[in-house]
């Protein structure tokens, strides 16, 4: 789960770049190819952010079950 969080935060770095390069641009061809950098960036972002938080609460679900009851506990 480290490394997908890691890579979260690579995506979402390359975001703010592209939209700074995007800012910075004076060629309208480049500031349209860096846009559509940062959009796609973000979406992949978006995603994996979901799917971590999928499996954290997958995760979340198996941590909060109750242990099996014993005999002795009746």
């Amino acid at each position: 789960m480290k490394d997908m969080q890691t890579h979260l935060e690579k995506l979402r770095v390359q975001t703010v770049e592209c939209e700074m390069i995007r800012d910075l641009a004076t060629d309208k061809a480049k500031r349209e190819v860096f846009d559509k950098l940062a959009q796609y960036f973000k979406i992949l972002a978006d995603e994996l952010e979901l799917e971590i938080a999928k499996r954290s609460s997958i995760d979340l679900g198996y941590k909060t079950q109750e242990p099996p009851r014993s005999e002795d506990d009746l």
